[in-house]
């Protein structure tokens, strides 16, 4: 049933909440009433926590789903449509604004964006959500902010620290929450009577306010209660002035705050405290090896690390994330502010931040060399976890003046943007780092060719043309055979966009078929033959085009390649159903959406199934046909821009229409489209993959001239 579904991408919750039940009944009530309500308060109160809670709750009455956006890696407010598009998933292949893409995909849906943190771009989420809202009537956004966004229409829900017992008592929702992560951390935890004053006095002293208890449940491990409240007897005097501690002193309980963190960072060893403050110049997640890269030093040893972390994770200043692809880190944002803050103090930030960044350089070139070969999903999968760490050093770069740093990120990360769905935020990038001062050389040569290439995903067929044109003077006079591979893929597929298919084939053949040993730009072989194919279709060359995909898939398969090779299984299922062979365009066509859905490259998702539909009209299966168009037009929707505006895609896309709804009538097509639109994208995805026969449907006779 449709109030049953839970489409979206809202975290899973680690701890339970405890108490709050009136603020979140009063929030699920506003959010179901209210456009934009807003839950603030002092950090570390549990505004992440109650929102997150909300959203689930609330998460099925929203027909297209409930999804979280993480504001807090974000450093400025321009990023700000990019981290809506990726939660939502949105993949844009055009060149309008990207805060246009994504009013353009909210309008027709309902829907509920969660913007968590978002006190650092105030400004920037008032524009943006007063920009939404107008355009997109069925769009609800709950954000959690240490301050409102001041729109007239938002509902603000001001969040309180958990209430604290007057007396010993035990039920107060202050001492619960303590009880309860003391015996996460302590194995055998119990509140006895000899206990319970001392928990009830620890939650007095702290304010109720949940991240200052979470902090002291972890020392739990090392004293007693009562041994912690005679230590923060003593932290109050010492902490008790807010200058220097980089946080603000109203409301009063702040004064818990400061005193929780910095009681905390106190117990901490030098070791620690130095990690901890190295540790902060992490945006979102990050991993063991990244943090041995930024640590270690002369002061901290890289054998230190893994201790550092797992102590750290003990005090909770760090919490362990593990994913699929294996052991992650992160901070809390106030625990990262303080880092921060005494980052600055000890005259290291721009140093650990210049480590951060090259620490993602070297895992940028490393990802570009392998990207082409077997271990291509695992680089992948990893790229994209470490997406708003790269953002964070392309930020550093831009901010230094680094023109150089940003322009090798920006070359080194062309799978990113080519391959994995980020073209406009590449271009964005891209565009920023050339305007930069930068030295001629190798460097600036492939910046200029990542962003040709991310030039031409987004359409713009003459500057891709341009760019051409300025890497092959970039290049003039190396002697790099790969690089005229390089020049032939941009100049070629710019020219068969613009339909000009005679020069694009003069410009492709030029390079000749043999594949290059070795050399920067390697990959481009795949793309030059890939290219060369889609010629051969576009003039209706369709066994010039199989053989070619034949010759790709060859060399894919010896190499252990699945982005080029999908695609060519791509071109081979377009060339078969020119050719009449329905059955084997399917079979291809399954074949390419299955290694495209590894990747989760939405645009070759959204190619494959296409065809897959056209083979299933080809073949007489209209009412798998109009299905299959309804799961591509899902899709299409969230790339942002439908078929790429390609005048043969979307003729193909009218002709497979047409041929359905000859065939089944104008009800019956529709019912069927709509069980593929509405339907769950990945229950739609697996049931194109495994579905009989060319399609799997229902057969009727293909009238006289109907394909």
């Amino acid at each position: 049933m449709r109030d049953e579904r839970r489409v979206g991408n809202l975290p899973a919750e680690r701890d339970r909440l405890v108490g709050r039940h009136t603020e979140l009944a009063r929030l699920a009530r506003w959010v179901g009433r209210s456009r934009l309500v807003t839950v603030t308060g002092v950090g570390g109160v549990g505004k992440t926590r109650l929102a997150r809670r909300a959203a689930s709750e609330v998460q099925p009455r929203f027909a297209d789903g409930a999804w979280w956006v993480e504001l807090s890696p974000l450093s400025e407010g321009r990023l700000l449509p990019y981290a809506i598009a990726e939660a939502v998933p949105l993949v844009d292949q055009s060149t309008r604004p990207m805060l246009d893409v994504v009013a353009e995909y909210l309008a027709g849906r309902e829907i509920l964006l969660v913007w968590d943190t978002c006190e650092h771009l105030v400004e920037e989420c008032r524009d943006a959500a007063a920009t939404l809202l107008t355009v997109a009537p069925g769009l609800r956004i709950l954000t959690t902010s240490r301050r409102p966004l001041g729109l007239p229409a938002e509902e603000v829900l001001t969040l309180d620290p958990l209430p604290v017992p007057e007396a010993d008592d035990a039920t107060a929702d202050a001492v619960v929450l303590l009880a309860d992560r003391a015996a996460e951390a302590v194995p055998g935890f119990a509140v006895t009577d000899a206990v319970r004053p001392e928990l009830a006095a620890l939650c007095r002293r702290l304010e109720g306010l949940p991240l200052a208890l979470e902090l002291a449940a972890a020392r739990l491990r090392e004293m007693s209660p009562a041994e912690l409240n005679r230590r923060l007897d003593d932290r109050y005097a010492l902490l008790g002035d807010t200058e220097g501690t980089g946080l603000p002193a109203d409301p009063p309980w702040h004064r818990a705050l400061r005193t929780a963190i910095g009681w905390s960072h106190q117990l901490c060893t030098p070791a620690e405290r130095l990690a901890w403050a190295r540790l902060s110049v992490f945006a979102g997640t990050f991993d063991a090896e990244a943090a041995g890269r930024v640590l270690a030093d002369e002061r901290l040893s890289v054998r230190a690390v893994p201790d550092l972390l797992a102590s750290l994770v003990e005090g909770s200043i760090v919490e362990w994330v593990p994913t699929g692809g294996g052991e992650r880190y992160r901070m809390l944002d106030t625990i990262r502010e303080f880092g921060t803050h005494w980052l600055r103090e000890l005259g290291e930030e721009r140093a650990v931040r210049r480590r951060h960044r090259d620490h993602y350089l070297a895992l940028s070139r490393a990802a570009d060399a392998g990207w082409i070969g077997p271990h291509q999903l695992v680089w992948r999968d990893r790229t994209v976890a470490e997406h708003t760490n790269l953002r964070a050093a392309f930020d550093f770069c831009l901010a230094e003046g680094d023109g150089d740093g940003a322009l090798e990120l920006g070359g080194a990360l062309w799978f990113l943007w080519s391959a994995c769905g980020f073209a406009k935020e590449g271009r964005h990038y891209l565009d920023r780092a050339l305007a930069l001062d930068a030295s001629p050389g190798p460097v600036l040569a492939k910046a200029l060719w990542s962003c040709g290439r991310a030039t031409i995903i987004l359409g713009e067929a003459e500057t891709g043309l341009q760019l051409a044109e300025a890497f092959r003077e970039a290049v003039a006079g190396d002697i790099d055979e790969t690089q005229a591979f390089a020049a032939a893929f941009l100049e070629g597929s710019s020219l068969t966009m613009l339909g000009r298919q005679r020069e694009a084939a003069e410009v492709l053949d030029a390079v000749g078929r043999a594949r290059p040993g070795s050399g920067q730009y390697a990959a481009e072989w795949f793309a030059v033959r890939i290219a060369r194919a889609f010629v051969h279709v576009h003039d209706g060359q369709f066994a010039a085009a199989m053989a070619v995909a034949e010759e790709l898939a060859a060399e894919c398969a010896r190499c252990g390649d699945t982005w080029a090779l999908a695609y060519g299984d791509y071109v081979h299922a377009l060339a078969a159903l020119g050719l009449g062979r329905p059955a084997e365009a399917a079979d291809r066509a399954r074949t390419a959406l299955d290694g495209k859905r590894r990747l989760r490259d939405s645009l070759g998702i959204a190619l494959a199934v296409d065809v897959l539909a056209g083979a299933a009209g080809a073949a007489g299966l209209a009412e798998s046909a109009a299905r299959f168009l309804g799961v591509a037009d899902q899709v299409w929707r969230a790339l942002g821009s439908p078929r790429m505006g390609s005048p043969e895609l979307l003729a193909a896309r009218r002709a497979c229409e047409e041929q359905a709804r000859g065939l089944l009538g104008d009800d019956a097509y529709q019912a069927a489209f709509r069980s593929g639109r509405d339907s769950d994208v990945d229950a739609g995805l697996a049931h194109a993959l495994t579905s009989g026969g060319p399609a799997g449907g229902r057969r009727r006779p293909l009238r006289p001239g109907g394909g």
